[in-house]
């Protein structure tokens, strides 16, 4: 199924490998604009679909003293003023049913947490916005007990649903990411993306926060778009050494670029 997220993008079968990138919580108005202006850049040049990613709140962080972000009315307020300015599709999470009118307001994309994937109502509210739905597949849940998370927003009057991948739990404080989950979901009838970063995190891995590798974003990346993926997912930081959210397993800003040229040369050749 091909899915519309705005006049000019698309994410499905024979579309174009479509990235989803950014901080992974607005910290400052610097640092998203830092990143999606050059995201932007690249993007457009490599002609890659773009939608810029960032959460206005991260309401699981590992502590109650992390950071979590601006709140819901100050994120979307700057989530809005970057869809406009930069002419991007903006894509972030809400945490609550209360949250979802708001949300569907502003963002093209809304994403379910992976954490949150079985909440129903959360999912009937978010269907009721009738914007495209991203819902994160739980660390804890099998690919194809997925459907029963798409059957919820479906029945909820959406059939705009698609479903990232971000590893399942493997021990503690580890994730693996199965690849045959990515052709499993895409038989589901939905779009799928692989969330890169995600699936390098150590949760809760570092003590008091999550740790990550990011040094295995590249390989796991050119394998899930060999594998068949419709859209990557990364939280892309200018300094991740500095972020205040997933810092350990940020993808930094200045190596996107050289990441991009391959795994679109892949995603060419598996779809040729």
């Amino acid at each position: 199924m091909t899915i519309s997220i705005s006049n000019d993008i698309k994410i499905g079968p024979g579309q174009p490998l479509l990235l989803i990138g950014g901080p992974c919580v607005i910290e400052s108005e610097e640092v998203v604009r830092t990143t999606v202006e050059r995201l932007k850049e690249i993007t457009s040049r490599l002609g890659i679909p773009y939608v810029f990613k960032a959460s206005f709140d991260k309401a699981n962080r590992t502590s109650l003293a992390s950071y979590r972000g601006p709140g819901l009315e100050k994120g979307l307020d700057l989530l809005s003023r970057i869809r406009d300015e930069f002419e991007v599709p903006v894509i972030s999470d809400i945490h609550e049913p209360n949250q979802a009118k708001a949300a569907g307001e502003v963002l093209d994309i809304i994403q379910i947490p992976a954490f949150l994937s079985r909440q129903t109502d959360l999912l009937a509210a978010a269907a009721a916005t009738g914007k495209p739905i991203s819902i994160k597949k739980g660390q804890f849940l099998s690919p194809w007990d997925m459907e029963n998370a798409v059957n919820k927003v479906r029945q909820s009057g959406n059939d705009k649903v698609i479903l990232t991948e971000r590893g399942i739990m493997y021990g503690y404080n580890n994730l693996v990411v199965d690849m045959r989950a990515l052709p499993v979901m895409r038989g589901l009838g939905c779009p799928v993306i692989y969330d890169a970063t995600h699936s390098v995190q150590l949760p809760g891995g570092a003590g008091g926060s999550s740790g990550g590798q990011r040094e295995f974003i590249p390989p796991l990346t050119r394998a899930a778009v060999a594998a068949g993926i419709d859209g990557l997912f990364m939280e892309i930081h200018p300094k991740p050494e500095e972020a205040l959210c997933d810092g350990p397993n940020s993808m930094p800003l200045d190596e996107v670029e050289d990441l991009l040229v391959i795994l679109k040369r892949i995603h060419e050749v598996v779809n040729a």
